[in-house]
């Protein structure tokens, strides 16, 4: 299977393993919940999975990679304890509380989740004196004498052993106990996340175009050279820093995360044409619809690897600027939640400046508390991600920035402070449409271009598939419209939502 259909099942693996009956028991007796082992190659993106699971179904995560662990630390140390048996003093040994298991306690008290996932990486490769204790572990859920709290589900993960040399195989007792995961890589699976984590389009046009290049471990003459889905994330991260800071992209960069020679060459030779291809056709002008007709006439006569590349440039080009209105859109409907929060307490008489009432720029400051409380119990928990964080943020600076202007204008009462926080969250709201219109915009002189340059050929259902499965625009079309894809979607309908974010922003009434 691939790494998205490994996903759902551990997923609903999980999902099952915390279901509880009517008198809170779970369903499934934790002695029968058997761990999870996920086999794979590296660098497939098992970690992270495990982080999106954990964000998914809100609960914890503790992640460990079993190389780095001696027995002392899996186990925890010895230490002598004072012993009566049967009226005789006896001096035994205990052992203190294993460094993963305290863990897990660390994290249930500093996020106050209580149930989560214990994921263990590289477990077939420890060393010679910790294996039979992990052995004891995957049997029966115990480091030393110190046992997985209940409602922790633990997921492992391993490298077959013609990629580790240092793997030691189970034998059929052990295997016997697990839920045994095979993942292999997949290009169609790790696309749709690169979308989705807006991932740079040279690489993703680069792979579309190469490939057997997704994903390749081989031995040459001199040595091993491999490429991973893990190296072609980073190095879109540092490509995409590089940019900003109108930094060269060379060969020496890209094999520092690409380890295979004759794909390092072709890739960095194909993101020159990359930036080649995007001055010449000049994309802003095309998604502005103030292109020319001799760019499409360009675009309709060019070999389709120069078409395929332009189009993943537009593509991305748009989806990026869609990932950005939703997360605006996300993050509104959030803050609404507190401002409405304010104006029932206001219009309770709540707030004021009267004696033993509570003033807005305090009501403020407590919500200010209360989601930063929020934000560190999930960082805490390991399932905070990065929109989650950035979502945050933007509430935090939003209500900090609006108390600091409060404070400064003393004298007004809780209705003139409510309208004060009115007018701000409104100017938020028309910035909102204003973007929502102007991607709109964009995103139907794309699909004008296209129609133009490819006619109803290859490109144009390629288009429509991305829009399609990407989370965020299909989100996007649901909610705010756009009738090209309408006419080129006929029989692909997404469901819209009975109460569209257009709907609720244009009804806001604070």
């Amino acid at each position: 299977m691939n790494i998205k259909q490994a996903k759902d099942y551990i997923e609903n693996t999980v999902r099952l393993y915390l279901k509880k009956d009517e008198f809170g028991e779970y369903r499934i007796p934790v002695v029968r919940q058997r761990p999870i082992f996920l086999l794979g190659a590296p660098g497939i993106g098992k970690t992270a999975v495990m982080e999106q699971i954990a964000q998914e179904l809100n609960i914890a995560l503790v992640s460990y990679s079993m190389t780095h662990h001696t027995r002392q630390s899996a186990l925890g140390l010895p230490f002598i304890a004072h012993r009566e048996y049967e009226g005789t003093k006896i001096d035994v040994s205990e052992y203190t509380m294993s460094e993963i298991i305290a863990s897990v306690y660390e994290v249930m008290e500093g996020s106050g989740i209580k149930e989560g996932i214990l994921f263990l990486d590289e477990i077939n490769c420890v060393s010679e004196t910790l294996a039979p204790s992990m052995l004891q572990f995957l049997q029966y859920k115990v480091f030393g004498r110190h046992r997985v709290p209940d409602g922790w589900v633990i997921v492992t993960a391993g490298n077959p052993p013609e990629y580790n040399k240092s793997v030691r195989e189970f034998d059929v007792v052990t295997m016997d106990r697990l839920k045994v995961l095979e993942v292999e890589a997949d290009y169609k699976a790790w696309r749709e996340y690169a979308r989705s984590k807006g991932l740079h389009g040279a690489i993703v046009s680069f792979l579309e175009l190469k490939k057997e290049y997704f994903y390749r471990i081989e031995t040459t003459v001199n040595g091993r050279s491999y490429v991973t889905a893990r190296g072609w994330e980073d190095l879109s991260e540092i490509i995409s820093l590089y940019e900003e800071e109108a930094m060269r992209v060379d060969e020496t960069l890209v094999e520092q995360y690409i380890r295979n020679e004759r794909v390092v060459k072709e890739f960095t030779a194909y993101y020159d044409l990359f930036n080649k291809y995007k001055k010449e056709y000049q994309t802003e002008e095309i998604l502005n619809g103030t292109v020319k007709a001799q760019g499409a006439e360009r675009a309709r006569i060019a070999a389709f690897d120069e078409r395929l590349s332009l189009l993943g440039m537009l593509t991305d080009k748009v989806l990026s600027e869609i990932r950005d209105v939703m997360e605006a859109s996300d993050y509104l409907m959030e803050l609404l939640k507190n401002l409405k929060a304010v104006k029932a307490a206001v219009e309770k008489g709540a707030a004021g400046y009267g004696e033993g009432q509570l003033k807005i720029t305090q009501m403020l400051e407590n919500q200010i508390q209360g989601r930063k409380k929020q934000m560190e119990s999930a960082r805490m928990a390991g399932s905070l991600s990065d929109r989650d964080r950035r979502r945050a943020k933007r509430i935090l600076r939003f209500l900090e920035e609006e108390k600091r202007k409060l404070f400064l204008e003393r004298g007004a009462d809780g209705q003139e402070e409510f309208s004060h926080l009115k007018r701000a969250f409104d100017r938020e709201t028309v910035s909102l449409k204003e973007k929502t219109g102007k991607t709109g915009e964009r995103l139907s002189n794309l699909f004008a271009f296209v129609e133009e340059a490819f006619a109803e050929g290859n490109e144009m259902l390629i288009l429509v598939t991305e829009l399609t499965v990407n989370n965020d625009s299909a989100r996007f079309i649901s909610q705010f419209g756009c009738a090209a894809y309408d006419n080129h979607n006929k029989e692909m309908m997404l469901s819209e939502r009975q109460n569209s974010l257009q709907q609720e922003i244009a009804a806001l009434n604070l």
